[in-house]
């Protein structure tokens, strides 16, 4: 098997694996449904990172950007790191819909205290080679909605 092969097998493993943690949490309650509320989505990011910058994305993260989301709307769900991927960062935040989401992270890339943030961590060079996203809903069977 050549090496692009099983790693893109390794990355859809994974991410099937994220997906079934997140959904096996049957004690979170995303949002309270209200009638006529549009249904939440999920946002599945994965960051690589330059070669020796994960650990300053973490900080970045932890010290930041985790309050920041929570600021803004967006509820953070989970963070993790692969067994099996260098550098590189998945997490799940949930908005209240789509409209909501695009709103949120208008406010938040906007936000002064982001901006310095930002700022201060990239000061040594830029933290991120790439971002990739996803948004999803639930299943009508997920015992997350």
């Amino acid at each position: 098997m050549t090496h692009y092969i099983r790693r893109n097998i390794q990355h859809t493993m994974l991410t099937k694996m994220v997906l079934w943690c997140v959904l096996s949490f049957t004690s979170i309650s995303v949002f309270a449904h209200d009638h006529g509320q549009t249904k939440p989505v999920f946002e599945m990011r994965t960051y690589t990172t330059f070669e020796g910058k994960l650990d300053s994305l973490n900080s970045r993260f932890r010290d930041h950007t985790t309050a920041l989301f929570e600021k803004h709307g967006m509820q953070n769900i989970g963070y993790w790191i692969p067994t099996d991927k260098a550098n590189t960062l998945i997490y799940i935040i949930s908005h209240k819909s789509k409209k909501a989401a695009g709103e949120s992270w208008q406010a938040f890339i906007n936000d002064p205290v982001w901006k310095a943030a930002y700022k201060d961590s990239i000061k040594d060079g830029k933290l991120v080679a790439n971002i990739e996203s996803v948004y999803m809903t639930a299943t009508d069977y997920s015992s997350i909605k």
